[in-house]
């Protein structure tokens, strides 16, 4: 169907919004608007769904999430008897309308919903979705994105976001389902309620969900009479009750809100981007901190599942732990003190990201722990333990985490969850405080003894339908004819995670890669640095990711900053970050 013909059917039938009938109503002389909002529809993936709230079938709107999840609910009725679904939503603009039309349309189709009542974390989807035995989960956020964004993110019956096979069937079944023709089907909310189609999730699941993040404390006690003082930011968004709580439960009182960002609010007027990787979402949280003098600030993005930090140095200054760093500090303390506990497994198992920190590889071999490389995404993460927990083994998991700040410990849930990771931080922040150290000591102690390992991630952004075809051409120029050098250093090893093979430049031996394929190139220097480059697969950007290897944090620094102008001009890749 024509854009122009797909937006007249727009205009005729969506008219129980009445902020898209406006909009729809706006765009009748603008050919651009109706080009942006109607050239595809929403294309959904092992992510679900993104994009900016509007009308149009490539926009997030009550009749993209009606579509979407009309196709869900086939699905789920083809693969189960008695199929069941659990459903929450964080902040963001929407979302709780969102979340009940998904919960509408499920119901309608005999699929029972189990809706939560407030804004939430996105792991507690996750333990939802196991606890309760459901056939799927739905999580309707954006994460970190801008607030024009939203989005509907989809877990199967293990608690892993939905895999490639079973995304693909689902997106299958929506591609039959018509907008406007009768084929979603839609249930009177409160009628539902009554015929228990619908269900409000119990207090009672967050309780043991907190008891099951409060089970991974490595030192119990530790924070007990603590005279550490923490800023705590939700961002406007989900974190605010259940991060608050397990910190009070695990004996951290000293604990200040910043009280612009406390409150959810999905405009994000204090932080254009809400995301804890950016300097700028930190900027009240580190006021706040030298006026406090506070030890630690934690800032969980909008749905709860990323965590980022700022620690104060003995001068009194602040730094802005990495996501790298945050889980190099993690992953140490967490086989250190489990190992001084008598509590480590007698064969632990961590996992990364091949875009995460190599500095992991080096502890893990000293605590003897078995480390699984994987495929960015923490759904990867989450799969591992799974195939531990098909063997009886899921105990040996200890620890898992990417560069861009997510973090699990413990297997209650399978997604990343910054209601643990905020636990474990504080923990870890009382450990030392008590041997007068802060974090800031601790990571140069860890780069003193296996080098400083700088990881630097920079992304590039693209708007609209022209970024993505620009974003293609990039990786088809890189992939036609990639680099034999970056910044002057030789590429030791070419992996291509699409084509799946691995190719080392020196012998000229292929490695095939037998992880799933991905839109992924990497390229390993003669230093022992690397540079990766991949499109996101949740927004319109291009991220490089540069290990840069040196003795100290300025020498890393240098040869990073070589690192991304030698891979953004090869690749013709705009620099304005």
């Amino acid at each position: 169907m024509e854009k122009k013909e797909m937006f007249e059917r727009w205009l005729s039938n969506a008219v129980e919004d009445q902020d898209l009938v406006q909009e729809l109503n706006g765009m009748k002389e603008n050919e651009d608007a109706i080009a942006e909002s109607f050239d595809r529809e929403l294309k959904f993936g092992t992510a679900g769904l993104r994009g900016i709230i509007g009308a149009g079938t490539n926009r997030m709107n009550i009749y993209t999430v009606r579509k979407a999840t009309q196709g869900l609910a086939n699905f789920l009725n083809k693969k189960y008897e008695h199929p069941s679904v659990a459903i929450a939503y964080d902040s963001r603009i929407k979302a709780d309308v969102f979340a009940k039309e998904a919960a509408k349309v499920l119901a309608a189709n005999g699929v029972k919903a189990y809706l939560a009542a407030e804004l939430q974390p996105t792991p507690v989807v996750s333990y939802a979705v196991r606890t309760l035995k459901a056939s799927a989960g739905i999580m309707v956020t954006a994460s970190h994105n801008r607030a024009k964004f939203n989005g509907y993110k989809c877990y199967g019956s293990d608690g892993c976001q939905m895999t490639d096979v079973n995304a693909n069937a689902v997106y299958d079944e929506i591609q039959q389902v018509d907008y406007f023709n009768g084929d979603i089907k839609v249930a009177d909310f409160d009628e539902a309620m009554q015929n228990g189609l619908i269900e409000w999730i119990a207090d009672s699941l967050y309780d043991t969900y907190l008891d099951c993040v409060m089970a991974q404390t490595i030192r119990p006690g530790i924070c007990e009479g603590s005279a550490m003082k923490v800023v705590y930011t939700p961002l406007n968004g989900a974190g605010n009750k259940l991060v608050r709580k397990v910190l009070d439960k695990t004996g951290v009182k000293n604990v200040i809100i910043v009280p612009e960002q406390e409150l959810p609010d999905g405009n994000f007027t204090t932080c254009p981007y809400p995301n804890p990787e950016e300097k700028e979402a930190l900027t009240l949280g580190l006021a706040l901190c030298q006026k406090e003098q506070a030890d630690l600030l934690l800032a969980t993005d909008p749905d709860s599942d990323r965590v980022g930090i700022a620690v104060r140095k003995k001068d009194g200054t602040y730094r802005l732990m990495s996501g790298n760093e945050t889980g190099i500090l993690l992953m140490n303390y967490i086989l250190s003190g489990r190992r001084e506990a008598g509590t480590l497994p007698e064969k632990p198992v961590a996992v990364r990201t091949i875009v995460t920190s190599k500095l992991i590889d080096k502890i893990c071999a000293d605590f003897g722990c078995e480390l699984k490389v994987v495929l960015t995404g923490f759904k990867y993460i989450g799969e591992q333990i799974l195939l531990l927990e098909q063997k009886n083994e899921e105990n040996r998991y200890v620890f898992g985490f990417e560069e861009s700040y997510g973090y699990l410990a413990g297997t209650y849930v399978r997604d990343k969850d910054a209601v643990v990771a905020s636990m474990l931080i504080c923990e870890m922040a009382a450990y030392y405080h008590q041997q007068n150290k802060t974090l800031d000591d601790v990571m140069n102690e860890l780069y003193q003894k296996y080098d400083h390992y700088l990881n630097e991630t920079r992304s590039y952004e693209f708007e609209g339908l022209a970024g993505m075809k620009t974003m293609a051409n990039i990786m088809t120029a890189l992939r036609n004819t990639p680099p034999t050098e970056i910044a002057g250093y030789t590429i030791s090893e070419l992996a291509d995670y699409q084509e799946s093979y691995s190719k080392d430049l020196t012998t000229g031996a292929t490695t095939v890669i037998t992880l799933p394929k991905s839109n992924v190139l990497s390229y390993t220097l003669s230093t022992g640095g690397a540079v990766i480059v991949r499109p996101s697969g949740t927004e319109p950007k291009i991220k490089i990711y540069v290990t840069a290897v040196g003795k100290s944090h300025e020498e890393a620094q240098d040869i990073a900053n070589k690192t991304f102008e030698s891979i953004t001009a090869y690749a013709n890749i705009p620099t304005k970050k």
